[in-house]
């Protein structure tokens, strides 16, 4: 009996023991085969490469010798974010650090980033790239300007046609009284009149694509600093009004305007500035007049 009840005792441990190796077998057959599953899955989903050709054009300052010339580069779209900028980010840190061009916002609001993108002049932040990839994506500075370096224009005269137009508020008591410590009113109906004007950006879209401007850049002031001039002499806040007019009763500086549109087909702001021009040379005309404001603007200085 001793031995009948050893020998029991013995199978029913071995029994145990075999029960508890098959677990641990188990649970290492599965640990082995896990990552060859997870491998196998991986394969089916990583996408193919969508390679898209940019052209970009390049010209660098340092080297007069070498003409402007368009190099391309392969950009994968599933790689890359949707907008230009973001493939012109993409070359710039991981194909070719030399590739010049000028960016901030990243949403349409500096106007840095314009640039002439497949025939229109546009912001590239904020133009999606075509997912045609039998097309390639061409690239150039905004037009008719002089290039710093590969996509960056010279901007030097449009800024100074800006500040030719003396771009801020101006008042006839503004001697007599100090800045600062009363606002100047306007009806709800005047501030209506800036909607339309005051969203410009100054990216110089409109200017650069006008046939006008290319021809008198020096003399005619352009769609952009055109429409902000009008915005100044609409406002009611402002006195200056027939100083502004004044300024621009010569041949060019308003009139040399053949209301061709491009101005207000390529603003990437949805502006139109052609409306703007026409306004002007109408007061200029004497077809209108800047109407009287709705609210004395020093109401609340009296």
């Amino acid at each position: 009996m001793v031995i009948r009840s050893y020998l029991v005792f013995k199978m029913a441990k071995e029994m145990h023991l075999f029960k508890f190796c098959s677990r641990s077998f188990a649970q290492v057959r599965f640990f082995h085969a896990a990552p060859t599953v997870n491998a196998a899955a991986a394969e089916k989903k990583s996408p193919s490469p969508r390679v898209k050709a940019v052209s970009i054009y390049r010209w660098n300052p340092d080297k007069p010798d070498v003409k402007p010339y368009m190099q391309e580069y392969q950009v994968d779209l599933k790689q890359c974010g949707p907008m230009v900028l973001d493939a012109l980010i993409k070359i710039k840190n991981e194909v070719d650090p030399t590739l010049t061009f000028r960016r901030s916002c990243r949403e349409g609001i500096c106007g840095s980033c314009a640039m002439n993108i497949g025939g229109v002049n546009t912001l590239a932040c904020i133009s999606k790239i075509d997912t045609n990839t039998s097309k390639p994506l061409k690239i150039y500075p905004l037009p008719h300007m002089y290039v710093v370096k590969d996509l960056v224009p010279d901007m030097n005269r449009f800024y100074n046609q800006y500040r030719s137009i003396e771009p801020w508020l101006q008042r006839k008591d503004s001697d007599k009284k100090k800045s600062g410590e009363q606002q100047y009113l306007q009806s709800v109906e005047d501030r209506a009149k800036l909607d339309g004007l005051y969203e410009c950006i100054l990216c110089a879209c409109c200017s650069t694509s006008c046939p006008s401007y290319w021809w008198n850049g020096d003399k005619y002031l352009g769609p952009a600093v055109l429409m902000q001039a009008y915005r100044w002499i609409i406002d009611s806040r402002d006195d200056a009004t027939a100083k502004r007019l004044d300024k621009m009763r010569d041949p060019f500086s308003v009139f040399r305007c053949h209301t061709i549109m491009n101005c207000t087909k390529t603003c990437p702001k949805g502006l139109n500035p052609g409306r703007s021009i026409a306004e002007i040379k109408k007061l200029l005309g004497g077809v209108a007049s800047k109407p009287k404001p709705q609210m004395d603007p020093v109401g609340l200085q009296k």
